[in-house]
């Protein structure tokens, strides 16, 4: 098949083109390199069935280009990071709403199936735990930029779902939970990767708030080969689905095990959120996905544990 990875460039965009590539798929990916690298797909020069485009998804011209000669699509670009909501959320809202509703509008044009990556913000505050499609979504005030991403991603999913309804686009929704792993940086809030470099290099490690906030981790290989495998399932079309680990630990009892697994001097330091981020910033307590619902359609379950995943990150940082 040729298919086309938006993003592609991406932490996970970089490792879904891996997969497919072995596969025997023939990849378009593009990016704008906005928050992409090249370094992430530096291994694939040369190959073949890799091709790169520089462009922006919002750009009708190209992506009709892309979208007319490929068979599938998966879409992963977004503005992401926790840092990049609150320092630029009119960048955030116009690259998530605009890029999706393009894309959407030029699938549905040739009739190419689209797996379109959302994201555990959706939940916003709900204290329902762990969180499973159907939920009801609780989120903040607008007065609060940090429910700008959340809410921008909910747009997307409802131009897909109404997409699927209304002209029977072939839609799939996925809702990605915390994907970490060799690739990912700091630079735009991610914990884990800020987590085991600051501890290889013996720095400060900086835990936002009280470091009792409950997250679990997906690998990224893992995820991707569920993305994967909800592509070609005829019956995930027009479903939503959580990917995600299943491993909970809190912020503190990360920094803790990481610093342990490095053998690192690093010291822990308690930064309140409002120092961090923003005055009155809220974030959730506990974030802990149901993953019944992929697993019943295709199967998947997470295969890596949450030492090795630390370890990969360690050891690609290492390297």
């Amino acid at each position: 098949m040729k298919i086309l990875i938006t993003g592609g460039a991406g932490f996970i965009g970089s490792h879904l083109a891996d997969l497919l590539l072995e596969k025997k798929h023939q990849i378009y990916s593009v990016d704008d390199l906005s928050t992409g690298n090249m370094d992430n797909i530096s291994h694939l020069n040369g190959n073949e069935n890799y091709n790169f485009i520089f462009g922006d998804i919002r750009n009708e011209l190209i992506m009709d280009r892309l979208v007319s000669k490929c068979d599938a699509v998966y879409h992963l670009a977004a503005a992401v990071g926790v840092d990049l909501i609150i320092n630029d959320p009119i960048r955030v809202m116009d690259t998530n709403i605009k890029g999706t509703e393009m894309l959407l509008k030029i699938c549905n044009r040739y009739k190419k199936r689209i797996v379109i990556a959302s994201t555990s913000e959706i939940y916003g505050k709900s204290d329902k735990i762990p969180f499973s499609e159907s939920d009801d979504r609780i989120l903040g005030s607008t007065e609060k930029s940090r429910w700008s991403y959340s809410s921008s991603k909910a747009i997307d999913e409802y131009y897909s779902l109404a997409y699927n309804k209304q002209y029977g686009l072939e839609t799939i929704i996925v809702r990605l939970f915390n994907t970490v792993g060799p690739r990912q940086t700091g630079q735009y809030g991610m914990v884990m990767p800020r987590f085991v470099k600051n501890a290889i290099n013996n720095n400060q490690i900086n835990v936002f708030g009280d470091g009792t906030q409950i997250r679990t981790f997906g690998f990224v290989k893992d995820v991707v080969r569920g993305l994967e495998l909800l592509m070609h399932n005829d019956d995930c079309v027009g479903e939503i689905f959580n990917i995600g680990g299943d491993e909970q630990i809190s912020i503190l009892n990360l920094a803790e095990k990481i610093i342990d697994m490095t053998s690192s001097k690093s010291k822990i330091k308690f930064i309140p959120y409002e120092k961090a981020y923003a005055d009155g910033f809220e974030d959730m307590k506990i974030r802990k996905p149901d993953i019944s619902k992929i697993n019943s359609y295709t199967g998947y379950k997470p295969l890596m544990n949450l030492d090795g995943i630390i370890k990969s990150i360690i050891d690609y940082y290492n390297n």
